[in-house]
């Protein structure tokens, strides 16, 4: 007879900002933040990105309940941030949404940022910048 595993307990959450995209996973631990296989320190060595990617957690008081383990991909270092504190306000709000989900609204961490590159038009270099005038 074969005898059934019992299964892990883990939270998803996918987190988007800019072209960044990440891929969050919550497990009851102690609190050990991994992003692409590297702790928080390697892959974030700014202070800044640090703080960002840490505000669900300190918000909701769980800082050191859970181990995240982050798969993040596309957009520069500030974008995957954003898109990491995303995914995790989105995993605690599955974890349990009774406790966090209003803290996390009132702060602004469930809500996509929308902003994001303009495109380029024609006749201009870059979105809005126009080639120099010259009445002569």
């Amino acid at each position: 007879m074969a005898t059934k595993k019992a299964k892990k307990v883990q939270y998803l959450g996918t987190g988007r900002r800019k072209t960044a995209i990440a891929r969050v996973r919550l497990i009851p631990g102690e609190g050990s933040i991994t992003i692409n296989k590297r702790s928080l320190e390697e892959y974030f060595p700014q202070d800044t990105m640090k703080l960002i990617v840490n505000q669900p957690l300190v918000a909701t008081d769980t800082k050191g309940k859970f181990d995240v383990f982050v798969n993040v991909k596309g957009g520069g270092y500030t974008g995957q941030a954003g898109a990491i504190r995303h995914g995790i306000a989105r995993a605690l709000c599955v974890a349990d949404a009774e406790a966090y989900r209003a803290t996390l609204k009132k702060e602004g961490y469930l809500t996509r940022d929308p902003r994001a590159k303009e495109r380029k038009k024609y006749g201009l270099h870059k979105a809005r910048k126009a080639p120099q005038f010259s009445k002569r």
